[in-house]
């Protein structure tokens, strides 16, 4: 099954769109936005696979939302703008919907993303056997991931580094932030920036909103500030 959200500022171009999500085999509406904000607010915390998103909207256009994300949701655009097309596909959308679009036409841009989705899931190996170690495809391999050696994961586009106590080097594996986030257990490993997920058990030293691993330092962004400080707050002597 695949995820997906409607995001459009007209309420009945917003429901048309959801109302299609919802009729269509393989696809599950996980939640309608009448702006990008709230959207983007959602996926901080969610994890879909699909996004519609129309173009022309105030305060965040599709575009520059577009250009939020990080690697991983598909975006199909949904507008009544012809001429944003050539920019749309520089971002490497999956489809452009021109308005007004029926659910034909709806119909083959979904299945171009449940294709496209298909081989990159097939490709990302990530099976957790248990709450001690996941798998991870690695240069034509495929690694064992302790829980316990993690020292932290950074994410680059399409690709993450996992940085491990046992490793020489860190592991490179293509999948997403996102994705690899949602296989670590709950209340061991948190992302504190966009680009950092820490293992909490290997924090030693913090200093001015830094995570300090070695010589590298880990940032602690605004988004992620006050989550992290509960933990310490929860910790602290």
């Amino acid at each position: 099954m695949i995820t997906a959200i409607s995001i459009d500022d007209e309420p009945l171009a917003l429901q048309l769109v959801s109302g299609y999500i919802e009729k269509t085999p393989g696809l599950i509406l996980a939640g309608s936005f009448d702006n990008p904000i709230d959207a983007t607010e959602f996926l901080t915390d969610h994890l879909v696979d699909l996004i519609f998103v129309d173009i022309q909207m105030p305060d965040l256009s599709g575009i520059e939302f577009t250009r939020l994300q990080e690697k991983g949701p598909k975006i199909i655009f949904t507008t009544a703008y012809e001429k944003y097309a050539l920019e749309g596909y520089k971002l490497e959308i999956v489809d452009y919907l021109l308005k007004p679009f029926g659910y034909e036409e709806f119909l083959t841009a979904v299945q171009k993303a449940q294709r496209l989705i298909g081989l990159e899931k097939r490709d990302q190996i990530k099976v957790e056997v248990n709450n001690e170690f996941l798998f991870l495809k690695s240069d034509y391999k495929i690694k064992r991931i302790n829980f316990n050696d993690i020292l932290y994961i950074e994410g680059m586009k399409d690709y993450v580094k996992v940085y491990s106590s046992n490793e020489p080097k860190p592991v490179l594996s293509l999948t997403s932030l996102k994705l690899l986030e949602a296989k670590l257990p709950s209340g061991r490993f948190m992302r504190v920036h966009r680009s950092f997920i820490v293992n909490l058990e290997k924090i030693n030293t913090i200093e001015r909103s830094r995570i300090v691993f070695g010589k590298e330092y880990i940032p602690v962004s605004d988004q992620y500030k006050q989550k992290f400080q509960e933990f310490l707050d929860t910790n602290f002597i």
